[in-house]
């Protein structure tokens, strides 16, 4: 069964990561197996100025961090709370921490200004940890990059 919209936001507000290091935007679907959410790269992203001069296209690893705030962080987060957990709100307090990326492929380029869609499929949540299969898309719906990711709850 799908969240309400104020779920989405308790999620989002929760998950650690922040500007200039924030790659999660809004989340756009949400239940006890998946999460789809989106960012829309800006034209002055830190990286853009060195990856590369001139024609500048967003990094790889930027990417699966992105997929790895949508597909793990806020996933795990939700899936904690849905397990009777809080969302964090102090130092100290439990949050989801991304811990493994296997088979990752990347089938695409991401520019700046374009808007990436992040699908994430839950394997499994046991014990606080999380694995999920996760995909990125443009909004045309084109592949960019897929894989394997996993996380685990820490207190931060």
């Amino acid at each position: 069964m799908a969240v309400d919209q104020e779920t989405k936001e308790r999620v989002l507000r929760s998950v650690p990561q922040q500007y200039p290091f924030r790659f999660i935007d809004e989340i756009l679907e949400l239940d006890a197996e998946h999460i789809v959410g989106a960012y829309r790269f800006r034209h002055d992203e830190y990286f853009y100025k060195g990856h590369f001069p001139g024609r500048p296209i967003t990094p790889g690893v930027i990417l699966i961090e992105t997929m790895a705030q949508t597909g793990v962080v806020a996933f795990g987060l939700y899936l904690t709370m849905e397990q009777g957990g809080t969302a964090p709100h102090a130092p100290g307090e439990l949050t989801t921490l991304f811990t493994l990326a296997e088979g990752i492929e990347f089938t695409g380029i991401v520019r700046p200004g374009e808007r990436v869609i992040v699908h994430g499929q839950k394997v499994y949540f046991r014990m606080g940890n999380l694995k999920a299969n996760v995909r990125m898309h443009r909004e045309n719906g084109q592949l960019v990059s897929s894989g394997t990711l996993a996380g685990m709850g820490i207190s931060l």
